[in-house]
């Protein structure tokens, strides 16, 4: 065979080898090149300290207020929920927006507050190369004139990520402890307050990294990821009531005529979202009970309050009459004493009732309050609401954030920390009238940081981010990158190899050529 043919016999392997190793995906441009997809997870961040404490101090007298299914960590700590965005693990670049936000007013003149500061949708973006800013959309009122100004995504804060690789990631992404400084834009958001450069409270991040695409699949349609709730579907607690919507007596669900509507309707699902009290929940995690509390029996963790699901009941839209039985478990423990805790109280298997138009929140209570006093309490009645709010369509009975009372019972059941007539965290719930009816998301916090997010301390070095998962080797370039390259070295070597030793056969035989 003539060596132009080999050649070519040589060649169209060579091709057929890299062809195979492209389809393997193997080749390190297209394992690494692909953008991965932020779905759920949680951003913690304090703002800073002195500024919570001016706002609720003696000056400004003011208070703050969440929204959107934010929550606080530990008293002082706001929780933001439900990231979405994009990361390039080839890059490192990384996009998260979280839901969520926080009101801060002050400094009343006249019945109008001379401070008001709103902070929402807030998102952490890292480019290529390390640079990182956190962005939040901000309403604020200029205490001087008065006047209010609102800016979309603006730069509060510079981030250090000194030292910081976020290349390769996969699973879980966490970072701890990232100093944060305040931007220009951000000091006019504080109505200058604080000058550009100031130090504000670092902020810890926890982000779900789903398997990217490869780059030679298709690209998704939606920008949405898979699986997050769309912009749409707010979560029970933060969601608003349907302006068009009918009040549960003699309500009809959306699209049927009251006429045709079930004398009665029993039911298989339901969900009832509540945070008991939010300076309670501080209470437990906080500096003086040191505690927390365990989810049971499929209750869930919303951030802001709890979901206990599923549920099962009837409801009489004639009659205006409710009755759902919720399942699941909170226990509340905190003031550790040796093997035992001063507070040890498991709120279980809650229920509402709808009669007469009133509305009682019920629940099992069991454990140990402050008090000292231990108490077995099933079915006590915890706190009463207003039941005109609810709201019957798209095949649900909705109520949304409902004013919740404690009643004597609820002020017994927590040991005398409130007295009846207390304002608790508001209710929300809905039950499935129609079997096919999808329940309101919870918020996403995403999976657990694989490293414990460190408390805020502004000494604290820059933080590293974690991977839950083995996605980079040491350096910080993709494991899958390394194997697909070290690979087509192989290949290349042994087919490069294969054509020398005919060539050289051809041009020239060498018997002492061992090679």
């Amino acid at each position: 065979m003539s060596l132009p043919s080999r050649l070519r016999r040589l060649a169209a392997s060579l091709v057929a080898v890299l062809a195979a190793l492209s389809v393997a995906g193997l080749l390190p441009a297209r394992a690494v090149a692909a953008e991965g997809r932020v779905s759920g997870g949680r951003l913690d961040w304090g703002i800073r300290q002195s500024f919570l404490t001016y706002v609720t101090g003696p000056i400004a007298k003011g208070s703050w207020t969440l929204s959107g299914g934010a929550a606080t960590v530990g008293g002082s700590t706001f929780r933001f929920h439900s990231a979405t965005g994009a990361y390039d693990p080839a890059t490192g670049a990384l996009t998260a927006g979280f839901s969520g936000g926080v009101r801060f007013t002050g400094h009343q003149e006249n019945g109008a507050d001379a401070l008001d500061l709103s902070l929402g949708r807030l998102t952490f973006r890292a480019v290529h190369g390390g640079a990182a800013g956190l962005y939040a959309d901000v309403r604020s009122k200029s205490k001087e004139t008065g006047q209010v100004s609102e800016a979309s995504q603006a730069k509060l804060a510079d981030l250090s990520l000194a030292g910081v690789d976020l290349r390769g990631a996969a699973g879980t992404l966490s970072l701890s402890n990232v100093p944060a400084t305040l931007t220009d834009a951000g000091a006019k958001a504080f109505g200058n307050f604080y000058q550009a450069g100031t130090a504000l409270d670092p902020l810890s991040l926890s982000v779900n990294l789903p398997a990217a695409q490869a780059t030679s699949a298709a690209p998704s349609p939606s920008a949405a990821p898979t699986g997050a709730p769309s912009a749409e579907a707010a979560p029970v607690a933060g969601a608003a009531p349907s302006v068009g919507s009918a009040p549960v007596a003699g309500a009809a669900p959306s699209g049927e005529p009251a006429a045709q509507a079930p004398a009665k309707t029993e039911f298989g699902n339901g969900a009832l979202d509540w945070g008991v009290r939010r300076t309670f929940r501080d209470y437990v995690t906080g500096a003086i009970a040191q505690g927390r509390w365990e989810l049971g029996g499929g209750a869930a963790d919303g951030g802001a309050f709890f979901r206990w699901t599923p549920a099962k009941g009837a409801y009489d839209p004639a009659a205006g009459e409710l009755t759902a039985a919720f399942t699941g478990t909170v226990r509340f423990t905190g003031l550790r004493g040796g093997e035992s805790h001063g507070l040890d109280l498991t709120l279980a298997n809650p229920g509402v009732t709808v009669a007469g138009g009133q509305g009682r929140l019920l629940a099992d209570v069991s454990g140990r309050t402050p008090d000292g006093a231990t108490r077995q309490l099933p079915g006590v009645e915890l706190a009463t609401f207003d039941p005109t709010g609810l709201k019957a369509e798209g095949g649900l009975l909705k109520a949304v954030e409902l004013p919740l009372k404690l009643a004597q019972g609820g002020a017994e059941a927590f040991g005398g920390l409130y007295p009846a007539g207390t304002e608790m965290d508001p209710l929300s719930f809905a039950v499935a009238l129609d079997p096919a009816a999808t329940l309101p998301p919870l918020p996403d916090l995403g999976s657990a940081p694989a490293t414990p997010a460190a408390s805020a301390a502004p000494a604290t070095p820059a933080a590293s981010p974690v991977a839950s998962s083995a996605g980079s080797s040491s350096g910080g370039f993709p494991v899958a990158a390394v194997a697909g390259g070290a690979v087509l070295v192989a290949a290349l070597a042994t087919t490069g190899g294969l054509l020398v030793r005919r060539r050289r056969a051809d041009a020239a035989p060498d018997p002492d050529h061992t090679a």
